[in-house]
């Protein structure tokens, strides 16, 4: 109780007044009232015209497009849920993992095949389109089945379905496909107190999902409802200088997905501007990640990462957020993020030869500091702590060179892993994944669900890094600093504690310890005002969702008194 309470306090009175109201919407049957059972929406869904002339390509992006249509998912998957049970009465946990459910169910095909009807017109991806259409939604009956179970999934769709539409050229859609927007527009109306309380991306996607709806259904006072709150969700969430209230990079890039398809949507419908600060943090937000994307498209693995990639007009796939980031930063930042022949930014037609961001040696943003610094970059985990965090990973560190990890992040497995494998529950979201220090074993914060941690650590900035202070009184200061290829990590201790472990999570590469340290495509070395034990391990990484395999782990031991260790590294 001491910890729910603890819990309470930090989450705050927003979301647990928003939290309240669902709940008791719940008890009161107002959701189940709201989705009673309603008849399909007829087929001919689309009902496209004649369509525009594509862009102009390049071969590799027409490529790896044809890649994209060959490998997508079936049209009808339900995994092992009840497809004709009523959805807000499914059980979603314990018959499987229902996130590839809703990945393999957000339409993102729809926008594919609109491309390649433009593209290869004589291929007959137009009739592909409707049947594959057709089929998902006779196999989904509204309101019934895992696909009708979350309102995000919903807006989702949504936002594929108008992304198609303006592809397409059009700006209304036909009966058909507005019958079916009504329906989806209908379930995210239904529990929209429980995606306010989460104060994440549900709290973005949800309202983006309505204002889609709005415009194409021509129902004004939906779309002004739904852009206030938008407006407001990400006045909220997203910081003036671009830090988000769910410090992953996997939702981060899922977030300006959303913000994007909206602002293009917009400008297609010819719509007016959404309240401020709408452009302005979308801005910041783009500006932030695209300190972080690689010239391939490589992201850290910061906090949760669901393997999410939304509107993938480049068919780049979810290790590849060259397309997010460009997109958004000409959308929202009038500048390019140097991926200038994105192909993605050609199918919606924004302005090219836009002058290239400027990447600082250093940034500070809310819950994160970053270094970009001869060719590497870095990302430090920081505070404060608005709002939940989703892992145990403060002060983690992440280093890469070029496109090459050097020190990474242990990712997600999966949030419902596959039976055998609950092990990756624990590992995963704990403090010994990720690049920093644990005391006495434990963890610094006890966890009271999948997603909800008690107790979190105070922190506050450094000149050079940050400061946290866990709930037993244990001190950890963290300092970087870059001179050319020699990077250096300070850490400073102090505390109850009796023994401390610091991990560093290596890269892939032929590892070997050394006196101090190990040795491989980097060199590490640890030293410390105390005795060490160091020894080069074998942990877990998740580098996609669902898969998991073996990593080297350096793991540096000491016990009290200590106060200091430093790791060098040199990059090779």
């Amino acid at each position: 109780m001491w910890l729910l309470a603890d819990v309470a306090c930090r989450l705050g009175p927003h979301a647990l007044a928003q939290y309240g109201l669902h709940r008791l919407r719940q008890a009161a049957g107002l959701p189940q009232q709201a989705l009673r059972d309603a008849p399909p929406p007829p087929v001919g869904l689309l009902g496209f015209a004649a369509l525009p002339p594509p862009p102009v390509l390049a071969p590799e992006a027409q490529a790896r497009l044809r890649a994209a249509l060959e490998s997508l998912p079936g049209a009808v998957c339900h995994g092992p849920f009840a497809a004709d049970m009523p959805a807000l009465a499914l059980d979603l946990f314990n018959p499987g993992d229902v996130r590839p459910v809703w990945e393999a169910n957000r339409l993102a095909c729809l926008p594919l095949l609109v491309q390649a009807a433009r593209l290869w017109p004589e291929e007959g991806h137009r009739a592909r389109l409707e049947a594959r259409l057709a089929a998902w939604t006779d196999a989904n009956p509204p309101f019934r089945g895992p696909n009708w179970a979350c309102g995000q999934e919903a807006a989702l769709r949504v936002l594929h379905l108008a992304l198609a539409l303006m592809l397409a050229g059009l700006r209304r859609p036909g009966p058909a496909a507005r019958d079916l927007l009504a329906l989806h527009a209908r379930r995210i109306l239904a529990t929209r107190a429980y995606a306010r309380a989460q104060d994440n991306n549900h709290s973005i996607s949800e309202p983006a999902g309505l204002l889609a709806c709005g415009w194409l259904l021509g129902d004004a006072a939906m779309a002004r409802r739904a852009g206030q709150e938008l407006a407001a969700a990400l006045a909220r969430l997203v910081a003036p200088d671009g830090g988000f209230a769910q410090l992953s990079t996997g939702y981060h890039r899922l977030l300006l997905d959303v913000l994007s398809v909206v602002e293009a949507l917009r400008r297609h419908q010819g719509a007016p501007p959404l309240p401020e600060p709408f452009t302005a943090r979308a801005a910041a937000a783009a500006r932030w990640l695209a300190r972080l994307v690689s010239a391939q498209g490589a992201l850290p693995a910061l906090g949760h990462q669901d393997g999410s990639a939304l509107a993938d007009l480049s068919a780049g796939g979810v290790a590849d957020a060259r397309g997010s980031v460009e997109r958004a930063m000409r959308l929202f930042a009038g500048e390019s993020a140097g991926f200038a022949e994105e192909p993605g930014c050609r199918w919606l037609g924004l302005p090219e030869g836009l002058p290239a961001a400027l990447r600082p040696a250093e940034w500070v943003a809310t819950g994160s500091r970053g270094w970009a610094v001869a060719g590497a970059r870095a990302l430090l985990r920081t505070g404060p702590l608005r709002f939940r965090p989703g892992q145990a990973d403060m002060l983690h560190f992440e280093l890469w060179d070029g496109d090459r990890p050097v020190l990474t992040d242990a990712g997600t497995g999966a949030y419902n892993p596959p039976a055998g494998q609950e092990w990756w529950l624990d590992y995963f979201p704990a403090a010994a994944a990720h690049n920093t220090i644990t005391f006495d074993g434990r963890e610094p914060m006890p966890r009271l669900s999948r997603f909800l941690l008690a107790r979190w650590p105070r922190l506050r900035p450094l000149p050079d890094g940050a400061a946290l202070r866990d709930g037993r009184g244990n001190r950890h200061h963290r300092q970087v600093r870059a001179e050319g290829r020699s990077w250096t990590v300070l850490d400073t201790v102090s505390g109850p504690f009796h023994a401390l472990t610091l991990r560093w999570r290596l890269g892939p590469g032929a590892w070997r310890l050394r006196p101090g340290g190990v040795e491989g495509p980097d060199r590490l070395r640890v030293t410390a005002d105390a005795p060490l034990h160091i020894t080069l391990e074998e942990g877990w990484e998740s580098p996609a969702y669902g898969v998991v395999r073996p990593c080297p782990v350096l793991a540096v031991r000491a016990l009290a008194p200590i106060t200091c260790l430093a790791t060098q590294i040199e990059l090779g």
